[in-house]
């Protein structure tokens, strides 16, 4: 007979005091975390910003000359940027937060010879920990007793096979301590029991742990700074020197041809206004925080918003395959029967099985465990649900487990004794396992074995897991004390896989197209690698090992990765060789992974995007973008959304600086030829922080061009503003200001009232700036195309700015504080044909500058 299981503790444990005072002396076992981002932290690290900064320096200027209103408009818009971003930022740090799953599993601890569970964060070292089916092991911990365990280590290793343990007085006493392989008297925090039970002495908690270890080297590891903060920084220096320059130059004009030194530095600063793009760091923020909730939409959190526009320039895709390409699940695929005779799941994915093949599946069933935590057992039990309706013995309730044969070291499979009530004497034995176990367990003779090896090797070659399936009939009310005494009938071989997620194929194609060449890069066998790559469309000429990595050096692995698109077998330390190997190669990498040793190369990659489902806090914490459905193909609508976000982001600089050279011009242009003063600080103020923001508005909810993703990415050393958009920008603005100076001049020619051509002049220019964005709308597309594409933010933008401007001129309050005076009907005509006449003009010169533009 199988041995009993014990039911006394023969482990004391810790006393309560020694468990105090470790919790005290090591600190509570938690995995390291990430510094928390307040609401504070995220407005101090805004302000930072250098245009903002100015932002809130001009204000306090103004405030301290005594121009409230320009103080206040300054002040306002600029802490509405800073509001934007706060709650961005913060929401998704609570998305984050509740995200955690595994922060504190319940834990079923021996102290003083009594067992008590507590909270998996107050697991101490040298506390023995009971461990059973279904549980998550709080803490590293080496087995003194093992009854037939297998733990889950996906987490660790990203197989998601589980592993055979053994109690420590049965392994080897040069056992290396390490995730993954089977018969070690270890096991690691974060993994999952999934058969058998056990008894353990913890030996690491917290950021001692393995997984801990991982976190906290990832402390180690700096996250690349934004490459558009970076390129927005370069561009506001430059214009804060030749702005700075040209308001000190003025303000001295002013004061010395004009007299009246206080207003020449309110003109001075009014002019450094107009040549700085305060615009520019606010509309950035707005693309991000309305590009994070538009993806998150689409069940995709952005963690680092930045992020986004990076994934548009992505040239490689790194993707682990368990849990990733796959759904980290084992499906039953293939059943042959004993004499070769096979069945493919898929065939006939309805129908009840045929009686050769049921009976291979029931029996695969009954050498499973009642309540399967093992993937492979659950999937038999899935099967049998499905596919199984005329159960003989599934549904009998004349049959009961009464007894269980476990695996042993020396003996892969494992046999479940079922006995009838009806009659004692009468048993039926189920047994699976590896086949060649089984093969022997059944006697076969040469030829049979070699056969059975065969049909083995066949199907692993096509990527399955061989399990063999055996029964016997017992007529004995006595067992035997091993499986080998039984006369086993050898019933056939089981192909089990973990299947591929629907949605890669396309996923996969889409990114070919956009010129992302996608890299398998996984712990699993080179074999079932190909097979999934393969079924997901990727290039199999090319395979390399993890041994095969280990004799190339940083160079040779740096050309290797040039041409190789499948890596199996590989650790952890190896996926952050590839991704450091592929950056030095200058190509932009995003990495997607789920399991803790994801984390360094998630941290390491240009874009990390873990798993949200399945994935572990680390490799959460270590990413940029949080795929929450664990859906591979979310990765597409990602890199889609960047790739619009950044040509959106191009349309709008644009236009941001086009608007700028009129608004300079008009406010440099009567300072330098001692004409009437046309826009004071309140005028630019209003300009720049609400027509311009409001009209940004339009591109970003612009859709993508046509061609975004048969595209190739985007070179990752092209600036955002390139020598074509600022060319462009300049062409704009130049004929806006050259029609907006002839107004002004003839106006001033005429002899009408300095209120009235300030008004005139204002209008024009708005009206103008309207043109302007119908004119930016695509690069590409005709003006009819712009004008009925629909955009709600456009219909929003005119509403707004005609609300605007009548209440400029019917508001009295208003009419005083900018100063205008009275327009008649003539003067609004001038206005309008102003905007029409810039916005065709452009129309006319944009082909010439298309190509550079779509560069």
């Amino acid at each position: 007979m199988p041995p009993p299981i014990a039911t006394a503790d023969p482990f004391p444990g810790l006393s309560e005091a020694e468990a105090q005072a470790r919790l005290i002396a090591e600190g509570f076992n938690e995995l390291p975390r990430s510094t928390q981002r307040t609401p504070v932290r995220i407005a101090f690290e805004v302000i930072r910003e250098p245009m903002l900064a100015l932002l809130f320096g001009g204000g306090v200027v103004y405030l301290l000359l005594g121009n409230l209103e320009e103080a206040l408009i300054l002040l306002a818009f600029a802490t509405m940027s800073i509001g934007i971003t706060i709650i961005q930022e913060t929401r998704t740090e609570r998305v984050l937060e509740a995200l955690r799953d595994l922060t504190s599993p319940r834990a079923l601890v021996i102290r003083a010879g009594e067992r008590k569970r507590i909270a998996g964060r107050e697991v101490v070292r040298g506390d023995v920990v009971v461990l059973g089916e279904g549980d998550r092991v709080p803490a590293d911990a080496t087995l003194l007793q093992s009854q037939d365990l297998q733990s889950d280590e996906s987490l660790l290793t990203g197989e998601s096979v589980p592993v055979r343990k053994i109690a420590v007085d049965s392994a080897s006493p040069l056992t290396e301590r390490r995730p993954g392989g089977d018969d070690l008297p270890f096991i690691f925090s974060g993994s999952l029991i999934v058969r058998g039970s056990g008894i353990g002495e913890v030996s690491a908690t917290g950021p001692r742990s393995e997984i801990g270890k991982i976190g906290h080297s990832l402390s180690s590891m700096e996250t690349e700074p934004p490459r558009l903060q970076v390129q927005m920084r370069r561009v506001v220096r430059i214009f804060a020197m030749v702005g700075g320059a040209v308001s000190v130059v003025a303000v001295l004009l002013y004061g010395l041809l004009r007299g009246g030194w206080l207003d020449a530095v309110l003109a001075g600063i009014a002019l450094g206004m107009s040549m700085l793009p305060e615009e520019f760091p606010v509309v950035l923020t707005i693309f991000m925080a309305m590009g994070a909730w538009r993806i998150s939409q689409a069940r995709v959190l952005t963690r680092r918003a930045a992020a986004i526009e990076t994934l548009g320039s992505a040239t490689i895709l790194c993707t682990d395959k368990t849990g990733t390409l796959t759904e980290n699940r084992m499906t039953i695929a293939e059943l042959r029967t004993a004499d070769g005779k096979s069945f493919r799941i898929a065939d006939k994915p309805v129908a009840d099985l045929p009686a050769a093949f049921a009976d291979l599946a029931e029996t695969g069933v009954l050498a499973s465990t009642e309540i399967p935590f093992d993937p492979m057992e659950i999937a038999f039990h899935k099967l049998g649900k499905g596919r199984l309706s005329k159960r003989k013995i599934l549904d009998n309730l004349d049959w009961q487990l009464v007894c269980a044969y476990p695996l042993r070291p020396g003996l892969l499979a494992m046999s479940n004794v079922w006995q009838s009530t009806g009659g004692k004497d009468k048993s039926l034995i189920a047994a699976k396992g590896a086949p060649e176990t089984i093969g022997a367990l059944c006697h076969l003779n040469a030829k049979d074995l070699k056969a059975l090896q065969g049909s083995v090797e066949a199907m692993a070659a096509e990527g399955l897991r061989v399990l063999g399936v055996a029964r016997v009939f017992h007529r004995s009310d006595a067992l035997p004390e091993t499986q080998h005494d039984f006369k086993f009938e050898f019933l056939g071989l089981v192909g089990l896989t973990d299947p591929l997620r629907a949605s890669v194929p396309d996923a996969v194609n889409d990114c070919r197209s956009a010129g992302i060449r996608v890299m398998m890069i996984t712990g699993d066998y080179p074999a079932t690698a190909e097979v999934i790559a393969r079924q997901a469309g990727l290039d199999t000429e090319s395979v390399v090992t993890g041994s095969e990595m280990q004799s190339l050096n940083d160079e040779e692995l740096a050309l290797r990765v040039k041409t190789a698109t499948v890596f199996a077998r590989i650790m952890p330390e190896q996926k952050l060789r590839i991704v450091t190997a592929l950056k030095s190669n200058g190509d932009i990498v995003a990495m997607t992974g789920d399991g803790v040793n994801d984390a360094p190369s998630l941290k390491a990659a240009n874009i990390g995007i873990a798993m949200g489902g399945r994935g572990t806090d680390v490799a959460r914490e270590a990413s940029a973008i949080v795929l929450l459905d664990d859906d591979f193909g979310s990765i597409v609508k990602a890199v889609r959304l960047g790739r619009r976000i950044f040509d959106n982001l191009r349309k709008a600089m644009g236009f941001i600086i086009a608007v700028h050279v009129p608004i300079a011009g008009l406010s440099l242009l009567p300072l330098l030829f001692g004409l009437p003063i046309l826009f004071g600080p309140i005028h630019i103020a209003f300009l720049e922080m609400v027509i311009d923001p409001v009209c940004s508005l339009v591109f970003e909810a612009e859709t993508e061009e046509d061609d975004v993703m048969r595209r190739p990415p985007r070179n990752p050393d092209a600036p955002l503003f390139s020598g074509a958009l600022i060319g462009w920008g300049l062409v704009q603005g130049t004929l806006a200001f050259a029609f907006l100076a002839g107004i002004y001049l003839v106006a001033l020619k005429q002899g009408m009232a300095e209120n009235e051509i300030r008004a005139l002049t204002f209008f024009s220019l708005v009206l103008t700036i309207v043109g302007l964005i119908f004119v930016n709308r695509s690069f590409s597309a005709s003006l009819m195309t712009a004008i009925i594409r629909p955009n709600r933010s456009l219909i929003f933008v005119v509403v707004v700015v005609a609300s605007t401007l009548g209440g400029t001129l019917l508001w009295p309050f208003a009419t005083s504080l900018f100063r205008f005076g009275p327009l008649h009907l003539n003067d609004l005509a001038v206005t309008f044909a102003a905007g029409f006449a810039v916005l065709a003009c452009l129309e006319l010169l944009k082909p010439l500058w298309r190509r550079h533009l779509k560069a």
